[in-house]
């Protein structure tokens, strides 16, 4: 059993320089090969890679196909078992892969990992896109074990376990190739962002186990592709994690939810304006709209997800428990 470490490129040279080393120096070549997938990069990248690192292997798509798309289209040249969907602004530590291949190996049915996933700049300290393993609640809203929107707790050992987690982070996503395949790999209207949540959730939806797996661990710089400040970040959230809910949720009171979804995004819009951040608010209007024109493909494809789990929420509201309850940490959370 060998993992294929498919880091995915696009004009991030300065990116690879930095982090492919570690990468190369802790994943042991008897289990697993490095690949740079890349999405018609206009740097030098890729010859770069091709001067330094003769060992990693190259895939060149011909388009910037985004997160989705991209891993898609280079995937389907790759042939080692099980994917590890890496980003290029990661840097990995010693036995990083061990923990997470030998938990393939005692679980067939566990499909997807996540390592644990610290912060590169602070390293005491969970990073925003993962941490110790996400969660929804009921509207589709994401957090983590380690992180609830903007509180991010220190690392004391309080994640050094295994357990079953509802997604996880695209940052360092270990998947089983049948599964993918199986899945018909991302969905590409995403782009990116929450992609990854989707892609766990169908594979919740067919009985699969996801897994988080604190033995193993991944520095995160975050935000390096698409700055969190970005309004374009902002626009994708919104309007994937609504596809995620039209596809995938139960059929009992859908209509209902997505309804009172859409209210508490437009009080996020109002929170965001009066946080004097008008591009933001701008952004969630335009998510709406673009979620509203998609809708019809969304149905569509829900009728293709034969089953829908129906405890797919760890909460009802995070929102109301973060902003009125205060309840700013996971293990405070009421069920």
């Amino acid at each position: 059993m060998k993992i294929a470490i498919v880091i995915l490129n696009w004009n991030g040279k300065k990116l690879l320089e930095q982090f492919l080393p570690s990468v190369i120096q802790y994943s042991n070549a008897d289990i697993a090969t490095v690949y740079v997938a890349d999405n018609a990069s206009e740097d030098d990248s890729i010859s770069f890679v091709k001067e330094n690192f003769r060992e990693v292997k190259i895939i060149q798509n011909n388009a910037n196909y985004g997160y989705a798309g991209g891993y898609n289209k280079a995937l389907t040249q790759v042939k080692e078992p099980i994917f590890c969907l890496l980003n290029s602004d990661i840097e990995v530590t010693e036995n990083w892969l061990e923990p997470i291949l030998d938990l393939f190996k005692k679980e067939p049915n566990t499909a997807i990992i996540q390592p644990k996933i610290l912060d590169y700049k602070e390293k005491s300290k969970f990073e925003y896109a993962g941490a110790a393993g996400g969660f929804i609640d009921k509207y589709a809203y994401p957090f983590c074990r380690g992180r609830i929107f903007d509180t991010i707790e220190k690392d004391n050992g309080q994640y050094n376990d295994i357990t079953d987690i509802f997604w996880a982070s695209g940052a360092c996503f270990f998947i089983r190739k049948m599964v993918f395949n199986g899945l018909n790999g991302l969905d590409t209207d995403y782009f990116a962002h929450q992609e990854e949540i989707d892609l766990c959730w169908r594979a919740k939806n067919l009985g699969y186990h996801i897994k988080y797996n604190g033995f193993s661990t991944v520095y995160h710089v975050g935000g390096a592709t698409l700055q969190t400040i970005n309004p374009k970040k902002t626009y994708l959230n919104f309007r994937n994690s609504l596809f995620n809910l039209v596809k995938n949720a139960p059929r009992k009171r859908l209509i209902r939810i997505i309804f009172i979804r859409l209210l508490l995004d437009g009080v996020a819009g109002v929170k965001l304006f009066v946080s004097l951040k008008p591009l933001h608010t701008l952004a969630i209007v335009r998510a709406h709209f673009s979620f509203y024109y998609h809708l019809p493909k969304m149905l569509e494809k829900r009728m293709l997800i034969p089953s829908k789990i129906s405890n797919y929420y760890l909460v009802k509201t995070i929102v109301f428990q973060y902003y009125f309850l205060m309840l700013k940490f996971f293990y405070l959370l009421k069920k």
